[in-house]
């Protein structure tokens, strides 16, 4: 019965319980001070091997059949398109006004130290921890990477949960999370464009440097060609999204997303580079701003959770069974703590920082979201990391981004009142 039943079937199937159990995941998260992604996170692990695979197999294969994940996968990983679309959308420059020195010391840090750190650990756990046939430079230079990564979205949504969206240590934190995500972002484009000829079996150097140039000419394209391109169809199609032109912008901005990760998928970079770029430079004008609202309300909350479940049915915590993989699953936690929470609360405090703010800022730069999960699948499908890694830094991400709120939360307990009267607070 299992193995003649209808693709389309199993879809269908699916689709509705993954959303359902990620909406309602979500919201007991938020009731417990806890962000949505951090639910959403827990349920594609749970849904998984580690624990409806072990507790129920059967259940879980026909709630899962192996048919249907191809399909799941494909519209989770378009709702992830829209989403690293929407983290480029938000990215706004105007943060950085005033607050130059502070955000080029806590952001760059908040990277390259635990990048450093990071690429030590992978060097010891190399030997034990890195699949057959891989290289030490590509295994090295994917797991520092993985450990300086921020997710801006989900800082912001804990900002606004906190409070603290309007204020000057929020308006930092933001400007220092956008500034340290475009650096990962271009680093994970740079380890993919080294691993993927290396992992093909060929193009050596000359692959690497060909993929360089094509991306070079890809971002200076997209700037001085597609942005000022966009700007007039935006005022051209859809002049007034209030007068039903909306649906226009949509088209436009669906268009580009997908063509402009086809292109960086088809030169060696990873699709969602693309993605994040086009929303990079799109004007930010009320029509672009309304459709993105549009696709983000069916996107997020339907497409992306099927991403999360295979992000979930690809960990297995049963895989750390063994001591020694537990003990490296706690030294990733640690250095990935270490690195970013210490590198930018010291950051921070060398940049002129109280003492109160240094820690808040280090504690949001440790949050790791779904940002962390993209680029772990990256690794995972280019064959860079095992499951075993993936695992662990699969509790890592989860961990640090459980923490971030309820740390934020008590650090900024004390004088609430002085904090809320140096700049109104926006939800």
């Amino acid at each position: 019965m299992g193995a003649s039943r209808d693709p389309l079937e199993a879809v269908l199937v699916a689709v509705p319980v993954v959303v359902l159990a990620c909406g309602v995941a979500a919201a007991v998260m938020r009731r417990l001070g806890q962000t949505a992604v951090v639910g959403e996170i827990l349920v594609g692990i749970l849904l998984g091997p580690s624990l409806l695979g072990w507790l129920w197999p059967a259940g879980s294969r026909w709630l899962l059949p192996g048919e249907v994940l191809p399909s799941l996968g494909v519209l989770g990983n378009l709702g992830l398109l829209v989403f690293m679309f929407l983290v480029g959308l938000e990215l706004d420059p105007g943060l950085l006004r005033g607050r130059g020195r502070a955000v080029v010391v806590v952001s760059q840090a908040s990277v390259w130290i635990p990048l450093g750190l990071g690429g030590l650990l992978a060097l010891a756990m190399y030997g034990s921890l890195a699949p057959e046939g891989v290289g030490r430079t590509e295994f090295v230079l994917f797991v520092a990477v993985a450990m300086s990564v921020t997710a801006f979205p989900v800082l912001a949504r804990i900002l606004k949960d906190q409070g603290l969206y309007g204020t000057p240590v929020g308006a930092l934190a933001m400007a220092c999370a956008a500034v340290a995500d475009v650096v990962a972002w271009c680093l994970l484009a740079s380890v993919v464009a080294i691993a993927q000829p290396l992992r093909g079996g060929g193009g050596g150097a000359w692959g690497t440097a060909g993929t360089g140039v094509l991306a070079g000419l890809f971002l200076a394209g997209m700037w001085w060609g597609v942005r000022p391109l966009l700007a007039w169809g935006v005022r051209r199609w859809a002049p007034d999204p209030e007068a039903g032109a909306g649906a226009g912008a949509v088209v436009l901005l669906c268009s580009g997303l997908c063509l402009a990760a086809y292109a960086t998928n088809a030169m060696g970079v990873h699709a969602l580079f693309g993605a994040f770029v086009f929303g990079a430079v799109v004007p930010r004008t009320a029509v672009v701003e309304a459709a993105a609202e549009r696709m983000r309300a069916f996107a997020v909350p339907v497409l992306l959770p099927l991403f999360f479940v295979g992000s979930g049915l690809k960990t297995d915590v049963g895989l750390l069974g063994g001591g020694a993989v537990w003990l490296w699953a706690v030294a990733v936690l640690a250095v990935a703590v270490a690195g970013k929470w210490g590198g930018g609360a010291g950051a921070a405090l060398l940049a002129g920082q109280p003492a109160r703010d240094a820690v808040t800022l280090g504690a949001l730069m440790n949050c790791r979201g779904v940002t962390e999960l993209v680029v772990l699948n990256v690794g995972l499908g280019l064959g860079v990391i095992g499951a075993e890694l993936f695992t662990a830094l699969v509790l890592m991400a989860l961990v640090t981004t459980a923490v971030t709120g309820p740390v934020v939360r008590a650090v900024r307990a004390r004088e609430p009142d002085a904090e809320a009267a140096t700049v109104g607070v926006r939800r």
